[in-house]
Formats: structure tokens, sequence, C-alpha cells
């Protein structure tokens, strides 16, 4: 049944063995992959629910684009898209993410039974988000974020400068660490040059911290600049990259193409068997 075994897998969310799928379902007319496709609710309840079937452990449901350039939505246009798409997923046992800065949409989507807020800017573009998710018993991933891009950035001290904040945030609320996930931000802020890197050192910022990393690289523009791939023909590049974060201790992969993942992290598995 998919209601049983989304419950069971909140508990995957804070650790890696077993990696954790989640599918990323975009309620917005913008999104740089699949904008527009799913913004009806219907669409994007019909689309979450395959996503469940091809094997998500979770989904993460936006509704404000985070592309570059994106084009602000107010908090009530925000979760005026996400109610309807939020709570008949929760209603049928799904594990739901929330993709959001806002505490007024963290608020309203933990209410809603909402597991986890997923906030790109780490805590730290809404004072009230911090408390918003220590009030409830969800998880809260924070991304690294950053409003221009640097060629000469120096990664690991930005991540550490950045987080280090981020988890201030945390700690002063009374968010637990248990219930926090890191991610290293690919495509956000970043030179592309950078965004491998910061695939590559993934095992290094989870080293740092000791706690877990979601990695978010599905159809990237790294794969575009890298292999000259439109958004439609990135799932390859997508694959090898997620597996080879699985390696430096992925504990979340955030992907679009979920049942490829799945495929491929079982045959991971069969073969780390053998040995």
């Amino acid at each position: 049944m998919i209601t049983a075994r989304m419950k069971e897998s909140r508990m995957k969310l804070t650790g890696n063995d077993p990696v954790a799928v989640m599918g990323i379902v975009n309620v917005t007319p913008d999104s740089f992959s699949d904008g527009g496709r799913f913004l009806c609710p219907e669409a994007a309840l019909a689309h979450g629910r395959a996503l469940l079937a091809d094997g998500a452990d979770l989904l993460d449901v936006g509704a404000e684009s985070t592309r570059p350039g994106f084009e602000p939505v107010p908090a009530e246009e925000e979760w005026a898209r996400l109610s309807p798409v939020v709570g008949t997923l929760v209603a049928e046992g799904a594990v739901v993410s929330v993709d959001t800065t806002k505490a007024l949409v963290a608020r309203r989507a933990l209410e809603a039974g909402a597991d986890v807020i997923n906030d790109v800017w780490g805590l730290q573009a809404d004072p009230e988000m911090a408390s918003v998710v220590a009030d409830s018993d969800a998880v809260a991933v924070l991304m690294h974020n950053r409003n221009e891009v640097d060629a000469a950035l120096d990664l690991r001290a930005d991540w550490r400068r950045f987080f280090d904040r981020s988890l201030e945030l945390a700690e002063q609320a009374g968010l637990a660490r248990g219930r926090i996930v890191l991610d290293p931000g690919v495509g956000f802020g970043k030179t592309q040059a950078q965004n491998v890197e910061a695939v590559a050192r993934l095992g290094e910022l989870k080293s740092e911290y000791g706690l877990p990393v979601l990695l978010g690289v599905s159809r990237k523009s790294m794969f575009g600049h890298f292999l000259g791939r439109a958004a439609s023909e990135r799932l390859a590049g997508t694959l090898a990259t997620n597996l080879y974060g699985v390696e430096q201790g992925a504990a979340i992969l955030r992907v679009h193409d979920v049942r490829e993942h799945v495929d491929a992290l079982k045959m991971r598995q069969i073969l780390k068997d053998v040995r």
C-alpha cells in the first residue's frame, strides 16, 4: 500500500541508508523544466500520485519558482496554489515537503500535515521561519544560496559562513539538529565550475557538520553547459551525478525522474550486496 510505505519512509529523511528519493511537484507557471504543466491542482495531484507509484519516498511541492530570474509570488497566492495539493496528498498518506522561503506558507503547510519544510535560503530569508519549523516536529532542509555569483568564491568557506548562520538561527529557535538536513545549493548563486565542486565536495560538507545532505541536481543547467543537452535530455547526466553524490554520502535525492532513480539505486544496492 502506498500510504503505509510512504509513512514509513518518514524515517529515511535524516539518514542515508537507504537513500530517500524526493519527487518534484512544481505547482508553478514558470519552473525551468516543467513550468505550467502541473499548475492546476488536478494535474499536480495526478503527477504526485504517479511519482509515488514510481517509488518516490516523499514529494517536494513548490508554488514559487526558484530558477534564475523568477517572479516572486505573494505568500497568499503561493499558499492558494499549494493548499489543495498539500492537503489532499497528506490525506492520502504521502510524506510531503513544501518548498518555500516564507514563514506564513510554512506554518499553513505544517498545519495541513507537511512533514518537511525545504527552504532554499536556509532560514535566512524570513526571520520567522526558524521558529515556525521549530514549533512543529517537521524536518528542515537548509540550502546554501547566494545573491550574486562570484567566480573567485571559496565555496567551502562560504558554505561554512552560510550554514553556521543557519544553524545558529535554528539553535536560537529551538530547532533540534536531529531534524535538520543540509543542501549544498547546486545551481544557486554559483558558476558552473562551482556547481560541480558542490557535488564533488558533498562528503566534506556532510563531515563538517555531521548532518544528512540532500542533493538537488535534476535537469539543471550544468548539464546543458557541460553536455550541451536541453532540459528534456538531461536524465543521463542527472543519474550519473546523483549516483556519484550518493557515494559521497547524499541521503536524499530531489528528482523529476523518480522511476529511473529508484531503479538505479536498486541496482546499486544489488551490486553492493555481492561484496
